[in-house]
């Protein structure tokens, strides 16, 4: 369930205060269970928080960045349930609230309080996400509001996860068949044991403790350690799941909270069943690329329909898969790099574009876009092991691969895009040796929580439109907010103006239309032979 990049507007940019408890921790051995508890770890924990707050200073690449960020840490229990026992360190980044009204510089704009925002993934950083303030979409939020990013549990600089090697990270090139072979399936089972034994062989006991509910309860926790007495909150892709269990946990901390690209709370959807609902949505948006290309013939002549379109890209696969571009780019690369365009329609132009020259005899592009950044591999080996240890730990999986070859082979025949690509990626859950965590039953009562956004793109792939409907009925009082005829995965601060407009009044004045709205779709990407 795995959102594909960052966030797409930020572009190239890259709690009711509880008094301290002494510096020695509660009675008892650090290992000793709280009394209480994790309940009570969790507000011991916010406490100390809100009594130290965060030394905010000059971040560690500050030099490489724009703007005024600042970054400090926060530090939260490895387990909730021993509060005294070993604690972990959470990286968070801030910019301040501008005040500066970007239509009136004569007019001082008043301080709303903090804004956190999780990018999703899970394993997305939103460390940098407070320069998104610097773009113009989203400088009257920052006018209003501290722009606050960290990197969750287990995340890039707070106490970072790994599984692997990184100098193994990036494997290929490599294969990536639609219908596999037993022997090649037997060879990925292989993989997915072995990965899952170093995910446990490297965190050790600590494993279980990466998981969704630890994610909101440190939520709550940075809410303190930022001294606001309720929290701002957005959320996008995965992020909006550990915010709706937030809202369940602690619906009276909640003052405005986004939920961006809502994928499915469902206990019984946890995570198994919602990846087979993504890989049924991604034929959907691989079907609405291809058919953008063929509208687009005359600019990049891979075929005027969409299955002269995906002959052209099979003839690709054919052609990787008897030798790779560079040495770097075989099917499975290609199969990635193509699926960046069912999350965010404005890579459409330059993904028609690198086939286009590959087929025609120029293999530069698809290499400079498919090929592995090796500067990159630590950072991406990291990001995939929290995914997997989230996704892993916080519910129920088949362990029995009969179950997976059967449920993915049926929809295989009708969903081959990213079907077994998907399996592949989370099938060390079926070999998981940590404890597995019982889904939270996600859902407020009338009057609970604080009104509530939920935006959501029609076509939406990664997170399917019935994600959004769902949360939407389960978070009472929550008002959705549909993006028609549009898939981008991510919709706010983005290309639509009216989706921006509902943005900017729920942020800054509180105001939301009815119980449902709807936006039309923001333009499609226009063909464009310029490379990216």
């Amino acid at each position: 369930m795995r959102a594909a990049a960052l966030y797409s507007a930020m572009g190239a940019l890259l709690l009711t205060t509880l008094s301290a408890a002494p510096a020695g921790g509660l009675p008892g051995t650090p290992d000793t269970p709280g009394a209480g508890g994790v309940p009570a770890g969790v507000a011991l924990a916010a406490a100390r928080a809100a009594a130290k707050g965060i030394d905010f200073g000059k971040c560690a690449d500050a030099q490489d960045l724009p703007g005024s960020m600042r970054c400090g840490t926060v530090a939260v229990p490895l387990d909730y349930a021993r509060p005294n026992g070993k604690q972990i360190e959470l990286t968070v980044s801030r910019v301040g609230a501008t005040h500066r009204d970007p239509h009136n510089s004569k007019h001082r704009v008043p301080r709303k309080g903090s804004l956190v925002f999780n990018p999703g993934g899970p394993g997305g950083s939103g460390l940098y996400f407070p320069l998104i303030g610097l773009l113009p979409e989203w400088k009257r939020i920052g006018a209003a509001y501290d722009l606050v990013g960290y990197d969750p549990r287990g995340v890039g600089r707070s106490a970072p996860l790994s599984c692997q090697d990184p100098k193994q990270y990036f494997k290929g090139p490599s294969p990536a068949p639609t219908h596999p072979t037993e022997s090649y399936k037997r060879e990925r089972i292989a993989e997915a044991k072995a990965y899952a034994r170093g995910c446990a062989q490297r965190a050790g006991s600590a494993l279980q403790h990466y998981n969704s509910l630890n994610n909101a309860r440190d939520l709550d926790v940075l809410r303190a350690a930022l001294g606001e007495k309720q929290l701002n909150f957005m959320g996008a892709s995965y992020g909006t799941y550990f915010g709706a269990v937030y809202a369940t946990l602690f619906p009276s901390h909640v003052r405005r909270m986004v939920f961006d690209a809502a994928v499915n709370p469902d206990p019984e959807r946890i995570w198994y069943r919602n990846n087979l609902d993504q890989s049924m949505a991604f034929e959907s948006r691989w079907a609405d690329f291809r058919e953008w290309v063929a509208k687009n013939d005359k600019v990049y002549g891979l075929g005027d329909t969409a299955e002269k379109v995906l002959s052209s890209y099979e003839r690709a696969q054919a052609r990787l898969a008897a030798e790779p571009a560079g040495g770097k780019v075989g099917p499975a690369q290609l199969q990635s790099a193509f699926l960046q365009a069912g999350y965010y329609d404005d890579y459409w132009p330059h993904r028609a574009k690198a086939l286009s020259d590959y087929l025609k005899g120029d293999p530069k592009e698809l290499i400079a876009q498919a090929g592995p950044v090796m500067e990159s591999a630590a950072e991406a080996e990291n990001s995939t092991a929290v995914y997997t240890a989230v996704e892993c730990n916080d519910g129920p999986w088949p362990t029995d691969w009969k179950v997976w070859d059967r449920d993915n082979t049926r929809l295989a025949r009708v969903a081959p895009f990213e079907t077994w690509d998907n399996v592949w990626a989370n099938l060390p859950c079926a070999y998981w040796p940590a404890a597995r965590q019982k889904p939270l039953d996600v859902r407020t009562g009338p009057g609970e929580l604080a009104p509530t956004l939920i935006l959501a793109a029609e076509r939406d792939a990664a997170a399917p439109y019935d994600g959004a409907l769902e949360m939407h009925r389960r978070l009472s009082g929550s008002v959705l907010v549909t993006e028609r005829d549009s898939g981008t995965h991510g919709i706010a601060g983005g290309a639509n103006p009216c989706v921006n407009g509902h943005l900017d009044a729920y942020l800054l004045e509180g105001r939301l239309p009815g119980r449902r709205a709807a936006c039309a779709g923001h333009a499609e990407p226009k063909a464009s032979a310029s490379k990216r």
